[in-house]
């Protein structure tokens, strides 16, 4: 008898025990929801931020040890842009230089420490062309700055090196 009793307490716990992980389950899950959502929030924030750390570069090297090179000779490069809805033809006309890093290991090894990318005047070109011609005369006059970011990650891209910190606009002109 002392048997059957025990075996039923036991059962009853078993039963509680189910009845209030239950309890906490409907209780806890939308919470921890909750809580994984802004943690991603937070994380993409984070990785923003690195990502835009990692391509500005600038700020993490000296003034001294930058090299201005500017694109075409100094030339301007006149681009037509994104059709902004106004009926009308929009163009950039942009001096557009590289800041270098010249402590950069790949700098020194694929360009002789000299920084002369005159063999790459048209691919470099073609890439600033490509990337604001993507752009409407609004985006490069309130958003110049995430276009020379968007300009210095293409590069980045194309030269599979990060020795390119900075995009600059010797002269920029919209029309």
């Amino acid at each position: 008898m002392k048997k059957n009793l025990i075996t039923v307490v036991i059962l009853a716990l078993v039963v509680v025990n189910l009845v209030l992980t239950a309890v906490l389950t409907i209780s806890i899950v939308p919470e921890t929801k909750k809580a994984n959502e802004l943690i991603t929030k937070v994380c993409s924030a984070i990785d923003l931020d690195l990502q835009a750390g990692d391509t500005a570069g600038s700020l993490a090297i000296d003034v001294a040890d930058m090299v201005d090179y500017p694109v075409n000779e100094g030339a301007t490069l006149t681009i037509n842009l994104a059709d902004s809805g106004d009926g009308n033809l929009h163009y950039a006309v942009l001096g557009v230089s590289l800041s270098l890093d010249s402590k950069n290991e790949e700098y020194t090894t694929k360009f002789g420490g000299t920084g002369d990318l005159t063999p790459y005047d048209n691919v470099i070109s073609d890439t600033i062309k490509t990337v604001v011609a993507s752009h409407t005369i609004d985006d490069m006059r309130k958003n110049e700055d995430a276009v020379k970011e968007e300009i210095l990650e293409s590069l980045q891209t194309l030269f599979k090196s990060a020795f390119i910190v900075r995009v600059n606009f010797s002269s920029a002109t919209y029309q």
